[in-house]
């Protein structure tokens, strides 16, 4: 069996429900699933990669923007093979998946990677268009920009993020700038930074906002087989 050291909380979750047992490693943020007993290796952002090279994997799974390069080139100075993945769409989320699941030697494709390329084949929609901001970060305030998965899945929900043609993929914009841009609906997700109903609605007064889950706004996994139909909910939620 592949020995493998995740540092991709999205990929953590469809590796170990895909080729149980594979795991050796895996951050602090690998939340799911519950329970998962592997040696944690620190954080996306500050790896452990000497502890990461003590567990001899064969192969350490990463995302280029997740993962920062300086750890990821250690890892192989180590001797370490490193696979990063790049997802900037649904799409591409399927295709890097299939990659990553045949690397760390998934016998055959899992069920629930079909069930997600199928909700999201013809995913619900709302009959007109709407538009939203989108912040992932608070002090500074951070929202979406351009070319992004998160925004590709709100697009095909019927979601046009209004800092989709920013230079920035994640731009820092002043709070009063993304109120005066009067979208149809404000978009608070509880990762990366964790909005709740007493934090962050607040500050966008007489604007609708919609709290939904990271995991299904952000992650690329088990989660996009249910992602359209709880987002869909979340969001039309807030807009009636």
């Amino acid at each position: 069996m592949v020995r493998v050291v995740s540092l991709v909380p999205s990929l953590t979750e469809a590796v170990a429900a895909t080729v149980p047992g594979a795991l050796a490693g895996a951050t602090d943020w690998c939340s799911h699933p519950a329970g998962l007993d592997v040696v944690r290796v620190g954080g996306t952002k500050n790896p452990d990669t000497a502890r990461i090279a003590a567990l001899a994997p064969d192969l350490v799974i990463a995302n280029e923007e997740e993962n920062r390069a300086p750890d990821l080139d250690a890892l192989r100075a180590a001797g370490t093979e490193v696979l990063v993945t790049e997802v900037r769409d649904v799409p591409g989320a399927f295709r890097e998946l299939a990659r990553v699941l045949t690397a760390c030697g998934a016998a055959a494709r899992p069920r629930w990677l079909d069930e997600a390329e199928a909700a999201w084949a013809a995913p619900p929609a709302p009959e007109v268009r709407t538009t939203a901001v989108v912040p992932v970060w608070r002090r500074p305030w951070m929202v979406l920009g351009r070319d992004t998965f998160a925004g590709d899945v709100l697009a095909r929900l019927g979601v046009d993020h209004l800092y989709a043609r920013h230079a920035e993929r994640y731009p820092r914009l002043p709070v009063e700038e993304l109120r005066a841009a009067a979208p149809d609906v404000v978009v608070l997700p509880d990762e990366p930074y964790r909005f709740t109903a007493a934090d962050g609605p607040e500050v966008f007064a007489g604007l609708p906002c919609a709290l939904v889950s990271g995991r299904h706004l952000t992650w690329y996994g088990p989660s996009l087989a249910e992602a359209p139909r709880l987002l869909g909910e979340a969001l039309r939620a807030a807009l009636r």
